[in-house]
């Protein structure tokens, strides 16, 4: 299920990618589709949904690693994100080769493990493939398990940087989702052939003890190093996508303008790289591999949504626009994508939803501050200020005369009221200072105050 839900969108993501082929992928679609703060909100929920996927990634690697060797899971993690985030910076060449390498190796690793495992189940009887849990246990577990079937949509993210991305990105996502489909559901179902679902739940490393049964030790080694290898090109590709989708949110003046710098000798988005390093090392160190795995189902599954709607609205407003690639079935495909997305929502972990409503306040504060300019910002702020002064002011006078008594239960001190009307004072000030303009909007008063001409 998981994959067909990932096809389902690639096919969006082939038509809009070479129809826009533009820097930010699926902000940008929504940017030309929507516009205003539906797109911020779709690059938002990228760059959040990317910097959870890059922590999930490192923590799992360092899980891995430790199968070998015994160290700190959450340092471990942040050293690898910080290496990987410097190998960006270097530019999307140096990341481009270390991506293709690591999913190369994992490829061949994992079909020898594939091949091997059926010739082994061969052997057994009594296998029977169920679903014990019914059509809503399989949501249940594509809830959870989504991201593993990510990562071809991160094509489209360095798309400004590729040539001939009219043939060459749709080629690579379709084939990048068949891939994916075709590997993981085999190894799964080897795996589950193998070894009971019962005995499986046991293990710290499912595959691993299963790849030990068909490969022996060397087996449980090779496929431990498979996931290693896995993780490094998860934690590239995600790293990789959140600076290219904030440079672009910053491009177009919905973050500060610092965001888009590009350094002068690799030509990369290094701030916008090392500022997402912040967040990333934040979450990771948190350390719950469970809760944020949730989280970055649910951010991207609201990007794969937002992504087929504005595929919806342009084939509908813009049905002149040049499409290299047009989604096939329309508008079934991505009304499918939709409906999917939607119900994938009411099984997510209570606790991701929460995080994920209050990333959208966040959204909400960011774009406001963002809009209103700066102007209207120190309006807004003075405002608050000289209210929250009168108001502490009077309250304080109305208490020292006697007129208002405070008798509030649980609270032991009362600041006296020479504190509370200094307090008030500032306020007043403050909100003073920010109201009145601090430069004259005329021009010089030898021109009769009118304004100078450039």
């Amino acid at each position: 299920m998981c994959g067909i839900i990932s096809m389902l969108t690639m096919l969006s993501y082939c038509e809009l990618s070479t129809a826009i082929p533009k820097a930010g992928s699926e902000y940008t679609w929504s940017k030309v589709a929507f516009g205003g703060f539906f797109s911020f909100l779709t690059g938002w929920f990228q760059w959040t949904s990317n910097i959870f996927y890059a922590s999930l990634s490192a923590l799992g690697l360092a899980y891995m690693i430790s199968y070998f060797f015994p160290l700190n899971i959450p340092l471990t993690a942040v050293s690898i994100i910080i290496i990987f985030t410097l190998i960006n910076i270097r530019g999307v060449k140096s990341a481009a080769i270390a991506e293709t390498l690591v999913t190369l190796i994992v490829m061949v690793m994992l079909a020898l493990y594939v091949a091997d495992g059926w010739t082994y189940s061969l052997k057994l009887q009594g296998f029977e493939l169920n679903a014990p849990n019914g059509l809503w246990g399989c949501f249940a577990a594509t809830s959870f398990l989504f991201e593993l079937y990510l990562g071809a949509e991160a094509i489209a993210v360095a798309q400004a940087e590729i040539k001939d991305p009219e043939k060459v990105i749709p080629r690579a996502m379709i084939l990048s989702s068949l891939i994916l489909i075709v590997l993981y559901t085999s190894v799964v179902y080897v795996t589950v052939r193998v070894v009971p679902v019962e005995v499986l739940k046991e293990q710290t490393s499912p595959i691993a003890f299963a790849a030990e049964l068909v490969m022996g030790k060397a087996g449980a080694m090779l496929i431990s190093g498979v996931i290693i290898i896995a993780g490094l090109a998860a934690v590239n590709s995600a790293i990789m996508a959140q600076s290219r989708i904030l440079y672009a949110l910053s491009r177009d003046r919905y973050l500060p303008g610092v965001l888009s710098a590009i350094h002068g000798r690799f030509h990369s988005p290094h701030v916008a790289s090392l500022f997402s390093l912040i967040f990333t090392v934040a979450v990771t160190l948190l350390g719950d591999v469970n809760f944020v795995a949730y989280l970055v189902n649910f951010g991207f599954v609201i990007g794969f949504a937002f992504v087929n709607l504005s595929l919806i609205k342009l084939r509908k407003e813009k049905p002149w626009m040049r499409r290299p690639f047009k989604s096939p079935l329309f508008p079934a495909v991505p009304l499918a994508g939709i409906s999917i997305s939607i119900i994938l929502l009411l099984f997510l972990d209570k606790a991701a939803l929460i995080v994920g409503g209050e990333s959208i306040m966040f959204a909400l504060l960011a774009y406001y501050l963002r809009m209103v300019g700066y102007s209207r910002l120190r309006l807004a702020v003075g405002g608050i200020s000289l209210g929250t002064g009168v108001l502490t002011v009077f309250l304080a006078f109305m208490a020292g005369t006697r007129l208002v008594m405070f008798d509030l239960p649980g609270l032991k001190i009362i600041p006296p009221a020479y504190i509370l009307i200094s307090f008030g004072f500032i306020q007043v000030l403050a909100g003073i200072l920010n109201i009145v303009p601090t430069s004259p909007k005329s021009g010089h008063p030898k021109n009769g105050g009118k304004d100078d001409k450039v």
